[in-house]
């Protein structure tokens, strides 16, 4: 392997919207900030969000239920 052609690969902070952070390797050398991370992302918690924006899941189920 050459020598100094390599990034640095070391310790930096990752913050998510939700609040919680932690720390993992990158080549990054500042913080990172994301939107969704395991700790709020719904399949790794079980709740599921459905933003139901003028009734259209109720008028999506009320279409295809089946009778």
């Amino acid at each position: 392997m050459k020598a100094d052609i390599h990034p640095k690969y070391q310790e930096i902070k990752v913050v998510c919207a939700c609040g919680n952070s932690f720390v993992t390797r990158s080549t990054l050398d500042q913080e990172l900030h994301v939107e969704i991370c395991s700790a709020c992302h719904p399949f790794y918690t079980g709740k599921q969000k459905i933003m139901d924006t003028e009734g259209r899941v109720g008028k999506f189920k009320q279409k295809y239920a089946r009778k």
